[in-house]
């Protein structure tokens, strides 16, 4: 074989070239087909993750790649191209609620109950003495207690429930019956005039018989109540869109720019008095800013049942545990650690009572559904999922889980089946995160009151004073009532969200 010389290899170079210009201009003319490289052939065998999500929205604007500026092409919306399952809900059976009369008078039973297990622990004697002793006459000190204190309390805590029955009275009776009109209205006012006279009896008294600082223990709930409550009403009188199914639009109830104090400070009185027990209806809203608007209202619904039932709860403790322990005298010697440990557990109890009532389960199930509907946003750091597509956030469009958005500079992934929240709003998180599990709140119930009834249990075995045991032992009567309720609400609705929508669905057009 011949050496190849330098002619030979200047040969062959100028053969190379040669070929190469052919390659260019047979690419170059019309007709003709290009061949790909393996590169090329990678990158544009199959249609981009880009172009199957979906680049722009209806403003135009394309998707930020990395290495690109955006699309070539103008793909279709992503609500076009990736369209949300459906949010299936499911079907729980009607639970029987208290009457609101009921309730009342369950409640201020229990506070009567816990108010003398109070002057039990403080006023208790050494009765099993023997008679000659003066001090072992009676299970109690009945010299020492001061009955215009305890008038005081009992009106003071029965407040609710005089007005749940004027109120149910008047909301039962026709007015087409002139007769019965009257008599509803005469006893309406006899027994306003009843609870009048002795409110300001026992305070004439107490006026006379105790120092000034004693005195300001005795309303110090209400002067606490109104500066911190007394416009909490505002946020409702916002604009909501007209076509809102759920919202009960109140033509007459004047806005939050013509309100004056006494109207602000009557509405304020009248949800203070009245129980909110009735549950709105929930019409599955697609559109986004309605599902937006929904989440409005019952959060401002939400925050005001969670303040009732905090102050009537601290307000129904304070009467009954701490105010007794404000007007006994110095020389009187009491167990302050079991007394204020009875402060604690008539707060608890009164606290899961009130939140059994207010929050009923169909309630809480509302709010499930439109946690379902809202939808969360996760942030992520800065330079994860940097090779995924990453879309604008727009407030008109139902965005699918797991779709990357940016918002405010930051990026956000969704995590609910349909997300309309604004990724930057807290509140939305925050609602999300209570109320998409439907059992959420039910269960931290249950932990709590299983909690009080465990120590008080523990309490009893370890007890050995007679007013501790007697104590312990009425309380947990009360408990007991409610956690059994506590307990059938979550077997019934445990085994209700459990089935499959379909199941259920079935099940309910079967019956």
């Amino acid at each position: 074989m011949a050496p190849i010389t330098t002619a030979n290899r200047l040969g062959v170079t100028r053969v190379l070239f040669r070929c190469r210009g052919v390659k260019r201009q047979s690419a170059a003319m019309p007709g003709s087909r290009r061949g790909l490289t393996r590169q090329q052939m990678s990158r544009s065998g199959l249609p981009s993750l880009q172009t199957l999500v979906g680049g722009s929205f209806s403003n135009g604007t394309g998707i930020r790649s990395r290495g690109c500026n955006s699309v070539g092409l103008s793909p279709a919306p992503l609500t076009a191209l990736i369209t949300p399952e459906p949010v299936r809900h499911s079907h729980i059976p009607s639970i029987p609620l208290e009457n609101t009369l009921v309730f009342e008078f369950l409640l201020f039973l229990y506070l009567l109950v816990a108010l003398f297990v109070q002057y039990i622990n403080i006023y208790r004697t050494v009765w099993w003495y023997p008679y000659s002793n003066p001090a072992a006459s009676t299970s109690l000190n009945f010299d020492l207690v001061d009955y215009d204190l305890a008038f005081f309390i009992t009106v003071m805590l029965a407040r609710r429930l005089v007005w749940t029955v004027v109120s149910e009275q008047a909301s039962q009776v026709s007015p087409s019956s002139l007769l019965q009109y009257v008599v509803l209205v005469a006893s309406q006012l006899v027994l306003l005039m009843l609870c009048g006279w002795v409110l300001s009896s026992t305070l004439i008294s107490l006026f006379t018989n105790h120092s000034v600082l004693n005195l300001l223990f005795l309303g110090y709930p209400f002067g606490v109540y109104f500066p911190l409550c007394c416009f909490h009403n505002d946020a409702r009188s916002r604009a909501v869109p007209t076509e809102c199914p759920y919202l009960d639009h109140d033509t007459d109830r004047p806005s939050s720019q013509s309100r004056d104090f006494l109207t602000a400070l009557w509405e304020n009185l009248r949800e203070h008095f009245s129980s909110h027990t009735s549950v709105p209806v929930h019409t599955c809203p697609l559109s986004p800013e309605l599902i937006r608007s929904e989440v409005e209202e019952l959060k401002t619904d939400f925050n005001r049942r969670i303040k009732e039932v905090l102050f009537n709860s601290l307000f129904s403790a304070y009467y009954v545990a701490f105010l007794p322990l404000c007007f006994v005298k110095t020389t009187r010697y009491y167990d302050m650690r079991w007394s204020c440990e009875h402060l604690v557990m008539v707060w608890i109890n009164a606290f899961v009572m009130l939140m059994i009532q207010l929050l009923p389960p169909s309630y809480c199930d509302l709010l499930h559904r439109s946690a379902a509907h809202l939808g969360k946003w996760q942030r992520l750091e800065h330079g994860s999922y940097s090779n995924a597509p990453q879309h604008p956030w727009s407030e008109s469009t139902v965005w699918p889980q797991g779709v990357l958005v940016r918002h405010s500079r930051c990026l956000y992934k969704a995590v609910g089946p349909c997300n309309v929240a604004l990724p930057s709003d807290v509140s939305h998180a925050r609602f999300y995160f209570l109320f998409h599990k439907p059992l959420r709140i039910l269960n931290l119930l249950i932990g709590i009151e299983c909690s009080v009834v465990l120590y008080q249990l523990y309490s009893l075995l370890r007890s050995e004073r007679w007013n501790h045991t007697l104590s312990l032992g009425l309380l947990l009567f009360c408990n007991y009532y409610v956690l059994f309720r506590l307990l059938r609400d979550r077997i019934v609705l445990g085994k209700a969200y459990s089935l499959p929508v379909a199941h259920a669905n079935l099940g309910l057009k079967s019956q």
